[in-house]
């Protein structure tokens, strides 16, 4: 007897993609996520045309190595100052995290902002989510052609827009703007360009939700910073269940709230269902939050079966105060109390920092040498440093050794932040040292303002 064959079992590792086309929605958290839109682009497009002192007033110039920051101006040396930056950014994303789940996620951050911006454009062109699902499944023809023809050349624009914007943190803007109207601009401004552009017009403009899903580590590693009274976009299953279309009165008896119309679904830019509880996927944009009191309001209904809330108080019922009770909790006073440790060492230490630096490089050439009179000189290389916006001129002294003196000018003037190398020649009496290395510093203060000074310490060498 013959055995067939035992068929082959195609298993799939990947879910195909499927194409998400978000409806528009109106309400109160759409209104705030407009608002960040508006604010978050006014400042990264308007901030990098702001003059202070002259200069621009955000400016990460790395060819001259500073950092200049709205008067501030930051050399290597203070890269400590960046990474505590970077400590109180990342202590403030927990912070929030912890209390609002990821409310960064659906109001500021940068792919939201820019698939926000994106979304709007093609609704403007294409049309409603009906008409860009009707244009997605028909052949091509002239009208497909126009219409997507002109959101990608509108996308490509505002993407070129924003990848310019970029670079203009690193080079001049006015620069960059000039060279780019005479279509001179450098390989590697052109690079840079180019690859921002790219990646705003990619990342928000195809990828969009997969860049959430699957391509950003905060998705991965947020549960660490939630509990279960944290704030997230929560269904509240005990009211909506069991659901189902609400026909009559008497079809209505023992039914939930939810009338199962998944507009909830429709207009969530991840394409996840709330109903089905906290998912990684979910950002907490609150579109179904609006879209869910949007069919509350026509079926004469409370709003608020989709709405911020925390896994205890949907489980025991709790109050908006007593959920406002719970928000002060050791988690979050944890990384609050981080929060303001480290803002506040970082703000006192920018406000007694002292605006000027020093290095000091004695000449090993020459150990030191016998000149006129006796006397014996070390030669050294001063790198003074003005890091503030003032000019100063500067007077340079010797200390450590009785009778000790600069040779020659022993004034530096420096424009701001502008550095120097200030070769210095120091001459002392041999008989007030001994032979060998003697402890010396250098002194270098404003001749208009003698709090902006700074000694570093060096080596004076006696010859035998």
């Amino acid at each position: 007897m013959n055995v067939p064959a035992p068929r082959e079992t195609v298993i799939k590792m990947y879910e195909s993609r499927a194409d998400i086309h978000p409806r528009e929605v109106k309400g109160r958290f759409a209104s705030l996520r407009w608002v960040f839109v508006w604010l978050t682009q006014i400042l990264f497009y308007g901030v990098p045309w702001l003059m202070v002192n002259g200069r621009q007033a955000v400016l990460f110039d790395l060819e001259t190595r500073k950092f200049h920051l709205f008067g501030l101006t930051l050399w290597p040396q203070d890269f400590i100052y960046l990474a505590a930056l970077l400590i109180i950014c990342a202590y403030g994303l927990f912070l929030v995290t912890a209390v609002a789940g990821r409310i960064w996620c659906g109001y500021a951050c940068p792919q939201t902002v820019y698939t926000e911006i994106f979304l709007w454009i093609e609704r403007r062109l294409e049309g409603n989510r009906s008409a860009r699902i009707r244009l997605d499944r028909q052949g091509w023809n002239a009208e497909k052609i126009a219409k997507r023809g002109s959101k990608h050349l509108v996308w490509g624009l505002v993407a070129l827009w924003t990848g310019f914007t970029f670079v203009g943190y690193f080079t001049p803007i006015r620069v960059l703007g000039d060279e780019a109207l005479r279509f001179a601009l450098g390989p590697w401004e052109t690079f840079w360009v180019l690859f921002y552009a790219c990646a705003t017009y990619e990342n928000a403009g195809w990828l969009r939700e997969q860049v959430c899903k699957y391509m950003c580590p905060y998705a991965r590693f947020q549960s660490a910073m939630f509990d279960r009274d944290t704030l997230i976009v929560s269904y509240d299953s005990l009211r909506g269940e069991p659901r189902g279309a609400v026909k009559s009165a008497a079809n209505a008896t023992g039914k939930g709230d939810c009338i199962d119309c998944s507009m909830c679904v429709q207009v969530c830019p991840t394409g996840i269902d709330i109903r089905q509880g906290l998912q990684y996927e979910c950002i907490g944009c609150a579109a179904c939050i609006d879209a869910c009191d949007s069919v509350m309001d026509k079926v004469d209904k409370p709003r608020g079966l989709v709405r911020y809330s925390t896994q205890t108080a949907l489980e025991e019922r709790w109050s908006g105060a007593r959920i406002r009770q719970r928000i002060l909790r050791p988690r979050v006073i944890g990384y609050g109390a981080f929060f303001l440790l480290i803002a506040g060492a970082m703000t006192a230490s920018l406000a007694l920092r002292t605006p000027l630096k020093l290095d000091v490089i004695r000449d090993r050439g020459a150990m030191g040498r016998e000149v006129e009179d006796g006397q014996i000189e070390n030669v050294y290389r001063l790198q003074v440093m003005n890091t503030g916006e003032t000019p100063h001129v500067f007077r340079i002294a010797v200390e450590g050794i009785p009778g000790a003196v600069v040779a020659g000018a022993d004034t530096v003037e420096l424009r701001g932040a502008s550095a120097r190398a200030v070769p210095v020649r120091v001459r002392i009496d041999p008989s007030r040292a001994k032979t060998g290395s003697n402890h010396i510093a250098f002194r270098v203060t404003a001749t208009d303002d003698e709090r902006v000074g700074v000694t570093e310490k060096a080596v004076f060498i006696v010859p035998k």
